[in-house]
């Protein structure tokens, strides 16, 4: 039931009304008894979002594209691991004064874990913030980075961070002479409603490549759809999305959700 005594989170973002955490965070308060909602807004400037977070006493915000970056300059402190990565997903507001995390990371190396990082070749497509906390866990593993993206000088920027190789992403020669061990789609292509957009172009995925796609709605993304074709292991963006949310929801409340609850219901619904 809500009342005064209820406790506000949020999350920020451009768009965001394809996002499942209102959902998912609503259903772990209520499962964990926990006088708290979470709500959605869709903001132009995170400097006013964080005003707001200020003024009304927002307990805690999950930041995503495109404010992951820009974010981070509005804080009062920054975790060690988010500095390093370059980029916050969460925000914690403890007694008025806002402290940045990063859960990004953890949670897109996690499902990689099982098949082997060292010595992979991994290309990410993408240098926003997710692709930065992606990088960081894939260097820390030892894999090998490629980057692929648009703007050459911050797709530059993030090899360099981690000695990758960078390719511009109209650099057709260059593209197909990547053939990756793990090809990772950390950019919003391919999410709702530009779901016919491939980050990556079809022709170069080739069998026996893992590929992993970060966007979760729709689940099954165009990218994997053609690395099923191709005979790929796939991984989807539920994966990566249910743990960075499950580490938001400790670091506001100190509880670590049930995430296989949250599973069985979303594999239900695909039934």
């Amino acid at each position: 039931m809500i009342n005064t005594s209820t406790r506000l989170y949020c999350i920020f973002g451009n768009p965001v009304s394809h996002s499942r955490s209102p959902e998912i965070h609503n259903a772990w308060f209520s499962e964990n008894s926990v006088n708290a909602v979470y709500m959605a807004f869709e903001i132009k400037d995170i400097d006013q979002g964080i005003q707001a977070i200020r003024s009304l006493d927002i307990k805690g915000a999950s930041i995503t594209i495109p404010f992951k970056e820009s974010v981070m300059q509005f804080l009062d402190h920054i975790d060690e691991d988010a500095v390093k990565i370059g980029a916050v997903n969460t925000i914690v507001n403890r007694n008025g004064k806002l402290e940045g995390f990063n859960t990004d990371c953890k949670a897109g190396v996690d499902p990689l874990n099982s098949i082997g990082i060292k010595n992979k070749k991994v290309c990410i497509v993408g240098a926003g913030g997710a692709a930065h906390a992606i990088a960081h866990g894939i260097h820390m593993h030892g894999g090998r980075l490629v980057i692929v993206n648009r703007n050459r000088n911050r797709g530059m920027k993030l090899a360099a961070k981690y000695n990758g190789r960078f390719i511009a992403m109209d650099d057709m020669a260059g593209l197909s002479l990547i053939q990756p061990d793990i090809l990772i789609n950390a950019t919003s292509m391919g999410m709702i409603p530009d779901i016919d957009v491939c980050p990556f172009p079809p022709e170069f995925i080739r069998s026996g490549m893992v590929v992993m796609d970060i966007v979760y709605t729709p689940e099954n993304t165009i990218l994997l759809s053609y690395a099923r074709k191709k005979g790929c292991t796939t991984i989807d963006g539920t994966a990566m999305f249910m743990y960075q949310a499950a580490e938001q929801f400790r670091l506001w409340t100190g509880i670590l959700p049930d995430i296989k609850s949250m599973k069985n219901i979303s594999d239900r619904r695909k039934q």
